[in-house]
């Protein structure tokens, strides 16, 4: 079975509170390996974006404007994941928001037995320690100087060299 890793970026903390996505990644690995398939979107997310998030990820309303819906990206993003194991790092957040927009569309949601949470195993790997991406990151000497905004398709390939570094 094949892996993905999974980032999203939105404007806010809870899809519950009205938030939405503006972009999802994926990094398709066969035995960890990149496969060389992407799965990568910026999505309109119909709402204004907030400054705190604007100044997370970068991006405007502007740009996000000219950029399709979530359900026009919804069965090529299902698609890309059908089937693989999914790895998110704190993966009850975009859980929430994937699964949020998949509802509004009466998609199914995504299995959670597929699905790894990357936090989960840093902080039983190491209980009380900061276990954030940046965190891990550092702790394995994983070059972050790329990573000036949050980029979920960056971020994916962080948690990538972060989860190979878990379980070694």
């Amino acid at each position: 079975m094949n892996e993905v890793f999974l980032d999203t970026e939105t404007t806010g903390l809870s899809f519950k509170e009205g938030h939405k996505i503006v972009e999802i990644a994926c990094v398709e690995t066969k035995d960890l390996i990149s496969t060389g398939k992407i799965f990568h979107k910026l999505i309109n997310p119909k709402r204004s974006v907030p400054e705190e998030a604007f100044k997370i990820h970068g991006h405007s309303e502007k740009l996000l404007n000219s950029k399709d819906t979530f359900d026009k990206i919804a069965d090529e993003f299902l698609n890309f994941i059908k089937g693989k194991k999914i790895i998110i790092h704190n993966a009850p957040f975009d859980l929430e928001f994937l699964n949020g927009e998949l509802g509004l569309l009466k998609k199914n949601s995504i299995d959670k037995n597929f699905v790894i949470d990357s936090l989960d195993v840093a902080r039983n790997k190491y209980p009380g320690a900061s276990n954030s991406l940046d965190a891990l990151c550092k702790r394995f000497n994983i070059d972050l100087t790329r990573r000036t905004k949050h980029n979920a398709l960056l971020d994916c390939n962080l948690l990538r060299e972060v989860y190979i570094n878990l379980l070694d």
